[in-house]
């Protein structure tokens, strides 16, 4: 088995990113978790995912303070999976990759699902990349800066 590569000690946010949430399986069960899913069986349900992959990805979520493992809301000896401040901090990634699925993977006509503001029932807007005075930037438009230590 081909060891994986660990990018935690990297100096790009991108790549300590993708380490952190970077297979798909992560990213559908922090999408699940911000559509209500909490406990191990609904994930299971909702991904089809295999036991044991899932209960390697949820802990290191928990590991990772992304989800935190707490009792179940119910009482039950169950536990459940709720996103921490760190891991809400997710959804802006979330609905940016809803919305580039939602224009670039589906045929015109095709039926998809999309995410509703829920106090307006109305599609989201597209979220843009602002300059710090606002105004809509390309990637032409920006460089990667390397911030020194200290």
């Amino acid at each position: 088995m081909v060891a994986r590569t660990r990018f935690d000690d990297n100096e790009c946010p991108v790549a300590r990113s993708v380490d952190a949430i970077g297979d798909w399986w992560s990213l559908l069960i922090v999408r699940d978790a911000f559509d209500g899913s909490r406990r191990f069986g609904e994930f299971q349900r909702s991904l089809g995912v295999a036991k044991n992959i899932l209960t390697a990805r949820l802990r290191t979520f928990v590991d990772g303070g992304i989800l935190a493992s707490v009792p179940a809301s119910d009482g039950s000896a169950y536990r459940e999976y709720v996103l921490t401040p760190k891991g809400e901090a997710l959804f802006p990634v979330i609905v940016a990759l809803r919305q580039w699925g939602e224009a670039n993977s589906f045929a015109p006509g095709e039926p998809h699902s999309e995410l509703l503001d829920r106090r307006e029932g109305r599609r989201l807007r597209g979220l843009e990349v602002l300059s710090a005075d606002g105004r809509p930037l390309r990637p032409d438009e920006t460089e990667v800066h390397k911030v020194s230590a200290g």
